[in-house]
C-alpha cells in the first residue's frame, strides 16, 4: 500500500474524504473510466479508507479470480453488482464506504438521463439513491497520470440536493456528477479511456442533433 500511494506526486481535495468521514454515514466514492481508476481506488485503501468496491465480474474467470485477488491485497473488498441491492444499504448503515464507477449504464440497470458533453447520457441511479436514503456523503477522485511515471489524484465533495423530491434530487445528483466528470475530461481528454458508447440510448424525444454523435 505505501508504495501505491507513493506513486502519487500531487494530491489535490483529500479534505473532502476527511470531512465525509468525519459525518459519520459512510460514504459513496464516484468514479469513471479516466486515467487509472484501479489505482484511485488503491490509492484510497492505502490511505486507510477501507470500502466496498461494486464491481461486474469479468467475462474469463481466471482474469477476474486475479484482479480480485490484486484488489483484495490492496484493501478493496470486492462486490459483484448483483449483490449491490443488498450489501450497500448494510455498509453504509455501519459508517462505511462503498465506490462506483458510474459512467456505464446496462439494459437491465435503473437508470435516468442527464447532460454529459451536451447530450442526453443514460446514466445508473443506484449511487445516487442510496446516497440520498441513507444521508451518506458523495465524493468523486480520479487518479490521471502525470509525465515522467507519477500520477495525480484529485478529490471532490457532491453537494447532496435536499428538495424533498427522491427522483429529482436522484436526477440533480446524478448531473452533479456527470459535471465534474465531464470537467476531468476535458483536463485530460486523452485519459478517457471508454469505447462504451454513452449515448447509444435516447430519450424519445432527443432532438437528432443530440444523439449519438457516432450514428
Amino acid at each position: 500500500k505505501e508504495q501505491v500511494v507513493a506513486l502519487f506526486s500531487e494530491v489535490q481535495g483529500w479534505a473532502a474524504v476527511e470531512r465525509a468521514r468525519a459525518q459519520g454515514k459512510g460514504i459513496v466514492f464516484l468514479t469513471g473510466h479516466l486515467g487509472n481508476w484501479e489505482l484511485a481506488g488503491a490509492y484510497v485503501a492505502g490511505r486507510g479508507v477501507a470500502f466496498d468496491a461494486i464491481a461486474r465480474r469479468m467475462g474469463n474467470p481466471l482474469f477476474d479470480a486475479y484482479l480480485t485477488r490484486t484488489r483484495l491485497r490492496l484493501g478493496m473488498n470486492i462486490v459483484p453488482d448483483s449483490e449491490a441491492v443488498r450489501r450497500v444499504p448494510r455498509t453504509l448503515r455501519a459508517g462505511g464506504a462503498v465506490a462506483f464507477l458510474a459512467d456505464q449504464s446496462g439494459l437491465n440497470l435503473a437508470s435516468t438521463f442527464v447532460p454529459f458533453f451536451d447530450r442526453p447520457a443514460k446514466t445508473p441511479r443506484g449511487p445516487a439513491v442510496f446516497a440520498l436514503r441513507f444521508g451518506a456523503p458523495v465524493v468523486m477522485g480520479t487518479a490521471t497520470h502525470l509525465p515522467g511515471g507519477r500520477f495525480k489524484m484529485q478529490f471532490e465533495a457532491i453537494e447532496l440536493p435536499r428538495s424533498g423530491d427522491l427522483e429529482r434530487d436522484v436526477d440533480a445528483l446524478l448531473a452533479s456528477y456527470s459535471r465534474a466528470l465531464e470537467r476531468h475530461v476535458r483536463a485530460a481528454p486523452e485519459q478517457y479511456f471508454w469505447q462504451h458508447r454513452r449515448w447509444k440510448r435516447q430519450p424519445d424525444d432527443t432532438p437528432p442533433e443530440l444523439r449519438d454523435p457516432t450514428l
